[in-house]
């Protein structure tokens, strides 16, 4: 019997001496039924190749500089450049990577190119170019001759690195990773931004932070006045702004944070700028998004006397109770379909209630009867987290829609439930959600620090002013907290 190779699928032509032939597999299934290295490129060889001449279902990476790449689980080893493919005539890269539905050479290694470009793209974080005459499309009325901002251009210099080894790419050990986590509103203060201005691309970022909000927000989060600072419609993307430019000092002092970040997280609106860190939306778009939120809210607080009360309770307190009775009290004083619930889940018997002046004004006289240890009233302007925002729901979900989002580079978790994004397509549904939810921020620490015991923990940094995401941290995990750094915002620590 004669053995002739077959020209594709690894199997031999078996040619006896009558003529009759038969195909026959070589190299047979193990036993159990898994499937082996040959069946595996055998099925690649077998898939298709997309109208782009690119092999479907293969995962490419958007590559940007100081972020972790989404690789595939299989690996090969590099190969020369002269192997590798082709996109338009361009030649890629040489690095391969196996995976399923991908032709590639013969004998069973299958391989594929990662496609990463030599030049890598920076991070979705930058701020846009706003040439002279050129504004953020949402800006300009009737929608003729926009021209929207290209973010990616303000930075696109800034590193010529090339690809990233293979062992770059590999995965990390836990001690190795770094967690970001992203202030929000209540956490501003006049001078944020001072400490931050002397590194590269942060005037950029308000420079372009100008065009998109009308004002100079530079100039009031660096002299104020503190009231004009604490509006809701200001402080909103101050915060946004100065997180996302205190992550710009991070990269710069320690770039390896930014390319080991496994996962993001942002209180309230610090979900928007951990988003756009992400690279789930551009940073122009992330902030007119911003804008509008912090707008809409302010007005649906000035329509309620409302605000925050921040309580730490014990273990006996009742929430849910105290709010009962406070919402009872209000009904008393003739205030119809009265608000009084938890907006904030902080950490284990601590939480942040949201509602009428009136019913706060009255857990804080009967802190006691409820066994609050300590009550404070927040630098807010209203109820934030409840149904008293419900006139802010529909601008933002207007101006989310014409927001392309992507999905996230990293995990980013949604305050509310706690867990990270599955799809891109979640997000929008989930910011305007958030508006009138509450924050589920203890939930959000347990997902991210849930390890078996002995795992090391990721380094995590707060970037943005102030440090109550390290406090609540360190009364959430402690073993965690250990591992926490402060990026400073108002003055160059250096750190």
């Amino acid at each position: 019997m004669r053995e002739e190779p077959r020209a594709s699928g690894g199997e031999t032509l078996l040619r006896n001496q009558t003529g009759e032939t038969t195909w026959k597999r070589l190299n047979p299934l193990p036993r159990r039924g898994r499937k082996s290295k040959y069946d595996i490129a055998l099925a690649a060889h077998s898939g298709t190749i997309s109208a782009g001449g690119l092999p479907c279902g293969a995962l490419f990476t958007r590559s940007c500089a100081g972020f972790p790449e989404r690789l595939d689980p299989c690996r090969a080893p590099a190969r020369s450049r002269a192997d590798s493919w082709s996109r338009g005539g361009t030649r890629t890269s040489g690095t391969f990577l196996s995976a399923p539905g991908c032709r590639g050479p013969p004998g069973g290694k299958c391989v594929r190119d990662r496609a990463v470009p030599r030049r890598r793209r920076r991070p979705a974080l930058v701020a846009p170019v706003t040439r002279p005459g050129q504004w953020p499309h949402h800006e300009r009325a009737g929608g003729a001759g926009r021209v929207p901002v290209d973010v990616a251009e303000l930075l696109r210099d800034a590193t010529a690195a090339e690809e990233v080894p293979r062992e770059a790419a590999a995965r990390r050990l836990p001690g190795q990773c770094s967690v970001l986590l992203f202030p929000g509103q209540g956490s501003q203060v006049v001078g944020m931004g001072r400490g931050l201005l002397r590194y590269p691309r942060v005037r950029e970022l308000y420079a372009a932070a100008r065009s998109v909000l009308g004002y100079d927000l530079l100039e009031l989060s660096l002299h104020g006045p503190q009231e004009a600072l604490d509006r809701t419609a200001h402080c909103q993307p101050a915060v946004f702004v100065a997180s996302l430019a205190a992550v710009e000092k991070l990269h710069h002092l320690q770039p390896a944070v930014i390319e080991n970040c496994v996962a993001a997280a942002g209180f309230s609106v610090g979900e928007f700028a951990a988003l756009v860190f992400a690279g789930a939306m551009e940073f122009s778009e992330g902030l007119y998004a911003v804008k509008v939120r912090a707008e809409a809210m302010q007005e649906a607080s000035e329509a309620v006397p409302s605000g925050m009360l921040s309580v730490l309770g014990q273990s006996q307190s009742k929430f849910a109770f105290a709010c009962l009775e406070a919402r009872e009290h209000c009904k008393t004083l003739g205030i119809e379909n009265p608000v009084c619930e938890v907006a904030n889940y902080l950490f284990p018997d601590c939480r942040v209630i949201s509602g009428h002046l009136e019913a706060l004004q009255f857990l804080q006289k009967n802190a006691s009867r409820y066994h609050f240890r300590r009550t404070r009233r927040l630098p807010v302007s209203g109820g934030f987290h409840t149904r008293l925002m419900e006139p802010a729901l529909e601008p933002l979900a207007h101006v989310l829609k014409s927001v392309s989002v992507k999905k996230p580079l990293v995990s980013v978790h949604s305050n509310v439930d706690g867990n990270r994004y599955a799809h891109p397509k979640h997000i929008p549904k989930a910011l305007v959600q958030q508006v009138v939810s509450p924050v589920k921020w203890e939930q959000t620490m347990h997902a991210i620090y849930e390890r078996r015991r002995g795992t090391e923990f990721p380094k995590t940094f707060e970037v943005g002013p102030g440090r109550q995401l390290g406090s609540i941290l360190k009364s959430c995990n402690l073993q965690a907290w250990k591992s926490y750094r402060h990026v400073d915002v108002l003055e160059d620590d250096g750190t």
